[in-house]
């Protein structure tokens, strides 16, 4: 069931939080951008919980598909902490991001 996919969710969802005083201090964009990533995160997160991880759970799963799949498990939490810190309203949970560095990971 996906809770953040529909226009009228979405849209409920940035009323509610543009009247919110809490979100409201970070400038009118704010709410859109947290509906923004709060849609975005949900549909991160299914792929993690419902494809990645079952299949990362397999033990028949090695070698090189295995490692195609942390790849793409890496993608997936790059794509999140994106959302985490885009919005202003969550730069609380992490109020510095110089860990946040982009890099490759090395394969051997």
């Amino acid at each position: 069931m996906e809770l953040m996919q529909t226009v009228e969710a979405m849209e409920q969802l940035r009323e509610r939080l543009a009247a919110c005083p809490m979100v409201a201090q970070y400038g009118p964009e704010e709410p859109e951008t947290l509906v923004q990533a709060f849609s975005d995160l949900e549909g991160s997160f299914r792929v993690f919980l419902d494809d990645q991880l079952p299949k990362l759970a397999d033990p028949k799963l090695k070698g090189e598909q295995l490692e195609e799949l942390l790849m793409e498990i890496q993608g997936e939490l790059r794509h999140i902490l994106y959302h985490i810190h885009d919005p202003k309203f969550f730069r609380v949970v992490e109020p510095t991001h110089e860990w946040l560095v982009l890099a490759e990971a090395v394969r051997k």
